[in-house]
């Protein structure tokens, strides 16, 4: 099982805000068999605990440490959001990368994705990719 395939991204999407957001890049995760549904919540746990934007328009929605039990396999899901949606104190979001790490494999894929976000030509381009295959193309260092 791979950690992103084309079936885990949406592109296009708009949201009217963050909870929504976060949502949908939840029920991906589950609708695939990453993780159990009770990881959405832990998702919403954790934004409230502190904001999962990480600057450069990118948000990175994971549950907390106690949802580790929900996680069945690692995966990532992604979501275009070009018109943005808002995070709160002015933080706009473009595009959304959801995470399930099974045991501390979410270490791993969150070093690997800042890595490739911190260019924000990367980013750019993510925002601005109109295919699916662009997408999984410019994150390949991850899957």
């Amino acid at each position: 099982m791979s950690i992103l395939n084309e079936e885990n991204i949406l592109l296009n999407q708009q949201f009217d805000n963050k909870t929504d957001a976060i949502k949908a890049t939840g029920q991906i995760l589950v609708d695939k068999g990453y993780v159990e549904a009770s990881y959405i919540d832990a998702m919403m746990q954790r934004e409230e605990l502190s904001s999962t934007y990480m600057g450069n328009f990118v948000a990175i929605p994971h549950g907390t440490e106690d949802a580790k039990s929900a996680v069945l396999n690692s995966g990532l899901s992604v979501i275009q959001v070009p018109g943005g949606v808002d995070f709160g104190g002015g933080n706009i979001v473009k595009f959304l990368i959801g995470i399930a790490g099974k045991g501390d494999e979410h270490l791993e894929i969150l070093s690997k994705i800042a890595i490739v976000l911190s260019e924000e030509e990367n980013v750019e381009k993510l925002v601005q990719a109109q295919s699916k295959e662009e997408i999984i193309e410019l994150l390949s260092e991850v899957n």
